[in-house]
């Protein structure tokens, strides 16, 4: 009994993200089959719709996008629980069923196949450049020159790596596969109404706002573990100085570390469709990106996967550690 349970527990607790990072690695996002991201985005735009008109619209939007946000995490985490309980077929419906959410909720060969293709066009056509890397980024892109689109793809390299990438490792790590489906709502409602423009200022300020707290430790754990895979905890202190530069709480970490690793400089001025954005400028050297560049940020990219889903596995085991602790008191305890 004892045994069969230590195998549930290591099943549930840590095979689903172990099978998903290698499933991702091998295939990368999923474009035959219908995709979760797909749904949360078709209910997101149903509210807007909807709600983002007449009076009220940041209740309107407060209310709509928080529902969604909870019933996230409530109905998964139930499904999963009702399916656990329906003895060992439940259990390996469960178990596939975890692993292809996580599988789905991550995109870290995805986003190491996009940035490539934009350095693959832009050394074969700047317009290719261009369209290519406006696949990546929220910005016109039909002005920026060869330079501009490169910076602009690793700059979507650092802050995708967070939000892609450590931030739904950790919030598995700390909330299960409910939790990394809850992580991508949030991100998945900034995406689409978090801006600060006329149309959804009001109605997107609750998901904006939700998706900076949500990726307070993602977007800094991101930096520091960037760092350690290089080798570069000594740019620490002045990667947390440069972060706090940019525009965004968040964004300006991890995009801080990749810039004073590879010795170049994001930010500046960035042309959001007719209006100009002045960026702070991040890191310190103003010179020409190579293939070599590329190739050092893909290597960052792999190995921080690699340590976060070690430093993810490691607060998983703690937490079973802490929960069997707290079982072992409370049956003492009463007996």
């Amino acid at each position: 009994m004892l045994e069969a349970l230590i195998l549930l527990s290591f099943t549930f607790y840590f095979l689903p993200m172990l099978l998903a990072i290698l499933l991702d690695s091998k295939l990368g996002d999923p474009t035959i089959l219908g995709h979760p991201i797909i749904f949360f985005g078709r209910l997101i735009g149903w509210g807007e719709k909807r709600f983002n008109r007449g009076g009220y619209r940041r209740l309107k939007g407060t209310l709509y996008n928080g529902l969604l946000v909870g019933l996230t995490l409530f109905l998964s985490w139930y499904l999963l629980e009702h399916l656990l309980s329906l003895g060992s077929l439940g259990q390996m419906v469960a178990l596939l069923l975890a692993t292809v959410l996580c599988f789905y909720m991550l995109s870290g060969k995805t986003l190491i196949d996009e940035v490539s293709a934009v350095f693959r066009e832009v050394d074969r056509e700047l317009e290719a450049g261009r369209r290519q890397v406006a696949r990546i980024v929220g910005r016109d892109t039909a002005q920026l020159s060869a330079q501009e689109v490169r910076t602009a793809a690793l700059e979507t390299l650092a802050e995708n790596l967070s939000d892609g990438v450590v931030g739904p490792i950790l919030s598995w790590a700390l909330l299960g596969t409910p939790g990394i489906l809850t992580y991508k709502m949030i991100n998945t409602q900034d995406s689409m109404v978090g801006y600060l423009n006329e149309r959804y200022r009001d109605y997107g300020y609750f998901s904006a706002k939700l998706d900076d707290l949500a990726n307070l430790l993602p977007s800094r754990l991101t930096a520091v573990l960037m760092l350690l895979s290089a080798g570069r905890l000594d740019l620490l202190s002045k990667t947390f100085r440069h972060g706090r530069r940019h525009l965004s709480p968040n964004s300006g970490y991890p995009e801080a570390a990749l810039a004073l690793m590879l010795g170049c400089r994001f930010g500046g001025p960035h042309d959001y469709f007719g209006e100009v954005v002045d960026k702070p400028f991040i890191g310190e050297e103003d010179r020409p990106l190579t293939d070599e560049d590329l190739q050092r940020a893909l290597s960052i990219t792999r190995r921080t996967e690699l340590l976060a889903l070690v430093v993810s596995l490691v607060i998983r085991a703690l937490i079973l550690l802490g929960l069997s602790l707290l079982f072992l008191v409370l049956l003492f305890s009463l007996g």
